[in-house]
């Protein structure tokens, strides 16, 4: 059985199909537009062509993220926090917390061994917590936002930010730069930053072994390092990680549907 789990954030869509709630068949990303619909369509257009298959062999289909009640040909929506544990938990068995880290910003959750969330936080204060923080320091010294954490990894002595809010942080960075402080120090300093105010909010929840890190972040390499060294200790991250609101979404997508067919008695 094929279920599908499209989640929908306010920078990026990702969509991902599962075979029998186990099996990942693909996934795929698009960035979000204004229309939420459309990119919807495209992340799970484009995932279907990656595994070879038609919408008629779909099962059943679950929108997650910001803009999952604007998803018409969804089945079922669920919240992003309890997708992402999900997602996490499939990818992760032993996850015990999440921590989603995306543009907006972050939100920690413990888990128990069923992947029931038993305690959530998350960071309040405008974008520092998240990765606006660092798109604003990709504008402010003109390097492109992927680009950023390959430079940042190339210090050697970062700098400690003052400032954890992502408009002050312009005049701070400025200043640095005037100051002809290496520019790798600069960035590592900013992703240090953002790393020090997540692990303030996981630290809310209880920080337990294993934690794995889900959302945009995931994908940069310097802030994984930040956040290993923050919490003295490893994370699970990876690209697939990446798609953990996607692919949870599948799973309780998958999951409802057996519960259907074992209160109708089908085998």
């Amino acid at each position: 059985m094929i279920t599908a789990g499209v989640d929908s954030g306010t920078k990026n869509t990702k969509a991902a199909l599962l075979e029998d709630g186990k099996k990942v068949l693909a996934t795929s990303g698009v960035r979000t537009g204004f229309d939420f619909a459309k990119s919807a369509s495209e992340a799970y257009d484009q995932a279907l062509a990656h595994a070879g298959l038609g919408k008629g062999e779909v099962a059943y289909l679950t929108a997650t993220g910001f803009g999952r009640y604007r998803i018409p040909f969804r089945d079922v929506s669920v919240t992003d926090i309890t997708a992402n544990a999900k997602g996490a938990r499939l990818l992760c068995p032993k996850t015990t917390c999440v921590l989603d880290v995306g543009a907006g910003n972050a939100r920690a959750s413990r888990v128990d061994e069923g992947g029931k969330i038993v305690n959530f936080k998350s960071t309040e204060k405008c974008a520092a917590g998240g990765g606006g923080f660092l798109e604003k320091i990709a504008f402010y010294t003109s390097i492109e936002l992927k680009d950023l954490g390959d430079v940042a990894l190339r210090s050697a002595n970062p700098v400690v930010m003052s400032t954890v809010c992502s408009v002050l942080a312009e005049s701070e960075v400025i200043n640095l730069v005037t100051q002809e402080v290496p520019m790798e120090d600069i960035l590592m300093g900013a992703h240090s930053s953002v790393a020090g105010r997540v692990v303030l909010t996981l630290k809310q929840v209880g920080v337990q072994p294993e934690v794995t890190l889900t959302g945009g972040l995931v994908m940069n390499a310097a802030f994984v390092r930040a956040l290993e060294e923050k919490l003295k200790m490893g994370v699970n991250s990876s690209r697939e990680l990446y798609y953990a609101g996607a692919l949870g979404a599948a799973l309780l997508g998958y999951r409802r549907l057996m519960k259907k067919s074992s209160a109708n008695g089908v085998a």
